[in-house]
C-alpha cells in the first residue's frame, strides 16, 4: 500500500526539517516547498493527501493558496501559523481550512491533528463514494469538483457554504440545528459559533434569490435550526 503524501509548505527551514522527519517517522511521504508561488502546480501534478500550509509566506500566502485551491479540489488542509488572533483562525477556516495550528507548536500534536483530518476525510470520502453527483430541488451538486448549480446557474459558494449546502441536501426535509451543523463542517469549533452559520445560510439564500427571486428552498425552523425543503 502506498504512503500517504503530505505537503508541507513551510519558509522556515528549520520547522519544515523537523516536520518531514516526523512524517515520514509516522509513517508518511513529504514534500517540502518553501515557497507559495509552486503549491497550485506541485497539487495538480502530484498525489497530496494533506497540506500542512504556512499562512506567512514570502510570496503568496495561505489565504490565496487556500482559495485558490478550493476551485478545484478538496484537499484537507492544515494551517500552520504565528498567528493566534480569533480572526486569523476564522479567516483560515473560511478559506477552506480543515484544522489550524499556531507556532510555537508540538510536533506530536502536527501528528494527531494529520491523524484526525486524514481520519474524518477518509470517513467522509467512504460515506459519500456511491454520490458523485447530487440532484435535489433544483440544485445539481458533485461535491468531488466542488461545483453546485441551482436551476441551471452556477453558484459561487465559499468551501463553508459549499460544506454547509452538502449537509442540507443530502439530508433533505432533515433539520439541523446550528451546533450540528458547526460539528459536521469544521473541525475546530472554539471561535465558530451560532452566528457564523446564520451568516452562512444567509449568504447561501443571497447567491440563491439572486437566481431565482422566488425560490426558498433553505429554510429556517423557529427554535430549531435549518433544513432543505423537498421542492420540484
Amino acid at each position: 500500500m502506498d504512503k500517504q503524501k503530505i505537503l508541507i509548505v513551510e519558509d522556515e527551514e528549520s520547522i519544515a526539517e523537523v516536520l518531514v522527519a516526523y512524517c515520514q517517522r509516522n509513517g508518511y511521504s513529504a514534500h517540502h516547498l518553501n515557497r507559495g508561488s509552486g503549491v497550485i502546480n506541485y497539487i495538480k501534478s502530484n498525489q497530496v493527501d494533506l497540506m500542512l500550509l504556512d499562512l506567512m509566506l514570502p510570496d503568496v500566502d495561505g489565504f490565496e493558496i487556500c482559495k485558490q485551491l478550493r476551485l478545484f479540489s478538496q484537499l484537507p488542509v492544515i494551517m500552520v501559523t504565528a498567528k493566534s488572533e480569533e480572526i486569523d483562525r476564522l479567516f483560515g477556516l473560511e478559506f477552506g481550512a480543515d484544522d489550524y495550528i499556531c507556532k510555537p507548536f508540538s510536533p506530536r500534536e502536527v501528528m494527531a491533528r494529520i491523524k484526525a483530518v486524514l481520519r474524518r476525510f477518509d470517513n467522509n470520502a467512504t460515506q459519500s463514494s456511491s454520490i458523485n453527483i447530487i440532484e435535489q430541488s433544483g440544485f445539481i451538486m458533485e461535491p468531488d469538483k466542488y461545483k453546485v448549480t441551482f436551476k441551471g446557474t452556477p453558484l459561487d459558494l465559499t468551501p463553508i457554504e459549499f460544506k454547509v449546502l452538502e449537509l442540507l441536501l443530502n439530508n433533505v426535509e432533515r433539520v439541523f440545528t446550528r451546533d450540528e451543523i458547526m460539528n459536521k463542517v469544521y473541525l475546530d469549533t472554539v471561535d465558530v459559533s451560532d452566528r457564523n452559520i446564520d451568516t452562512h445560510i444567509k449568504n447561501i439564500r443571497k447567491k440563491i434569490h439572486s437566481i431565482s427571486t422566488s425560490s426558498d428552498p433553505i429554510c429556517s425552523v423557529y427554535g430549531v435550526g435549518y433544513k432543505c425543503q423537498q421542492t420540484n
